[in-house]
């Protein structure tokens, strides 16, 4: 009996795109607790305040909020805490260097279930935009919408 994942699971933060500027992305694996891939594929994840660090040369996500699963019992998991990121030892020496720069961060991205059934999350090598880069975002964005709807008729 194989199992085959119904839907694709593949849930974005969009906030982090707006905040941030993306440089350089990295997809790492989560390591996660019995009931948790289950409220990952119900889609009960939240990415929005959650970032990454590291802490004693492994790398953590931390306010990643995954809500408990409604049928778990009393071994449901805590909504949120600190998850470790599986990532190689090279792209954690990478990381480590560029966050050693000044006015970098790394954010989660996308949270979403491979082919395999597993839970990965892309994360993004980032610097804070300025509110200023954060209009001129709207503006292109809102100037795209208009484009788009004079087309279309």
């Amino acid at each position: 009996m194989s199992h085959k994942p119904q839907q694709n699971i593949s849930l974005k933060n969009r906030k982090a795109s707006f905040n941030y500027e993306l440089i350089e992305r990295f997809v790492a694996g989560i390591k996660l607790v019995g009931t948790e891939i289950k409220s990952i594929r119900n889609g009960k994840v939240n990415l929005t305040d959650s970032f990454c660090t590291l802490i004693k040369g492994e790398m953590y996500v931390i306010n990643l909020h995954i809500a408990e699963y409604e049928m778990g019992t009393v071994n449901n998991h805590i909504a949120k805490r600190d998850r470790k990121l599986l990532l190689n030892k090279k792209e954690i020496e990478k990381l480590d260097k560029k966050l050693k720069e000044s006015g970098l961060t790394i954010v989660p991205t996308k949270l979403f279930v491979n082919d395999r059934g597993l839970a990965k999350l892309e994360i993004a090598l980032a610097r804070g935009k300025k509110t200023y880069d954060k209009r001129e975002t709207l503006k292109s964005k809102d100037a795209k919408r208009e484009m788009d709807r004079v087309m279309k008729f």
